[in-house]
């Protein structure tokens, strides 16, 4: 699945304790982790994925591939949040 869209946290959830390690940036889940919910279900929690699409360089952020922190240029994904948005949603007043 894509980073950052809870699948630890609906592992964690299911499990009812802290099976994996969550976060809100992209990057906390590191490697494969299989966790035993019960005697015949094992899940198994991975870090997000994101397929190269060809897509500009700022779609990546966008598909939380990348920690804001990370990032050269903000404006240029922030740019293109506001341009999906419209306007009614991102003015004052």
């Amino acid at each position: 699945g894509y980073p950052n869209v809870g699948k630890s946290s609906l592992i964690n959830s299911l499990k009812r304790s802290r099976a994996c390690g969550v976060g809100a940036t992209p990057g906390v889940t590191r490697c494969l982790q299989a966790v035993q919910l019960d005697r015949h279900i094992q899940l198994l929690d991975c870090p997000g994925v994101v397929m190269e699409t060809g897509a500009p360089p700022a779609a990546a952020p966008l598909r939380g591939a990348l920690a804001p922190q990370r990032l050269r240029d903000p404006l240029t994904p922030a740019a293109a949040i506001l341009r999906r948005c419209p306007p009614q949603q991102v003015t004052w007043g």
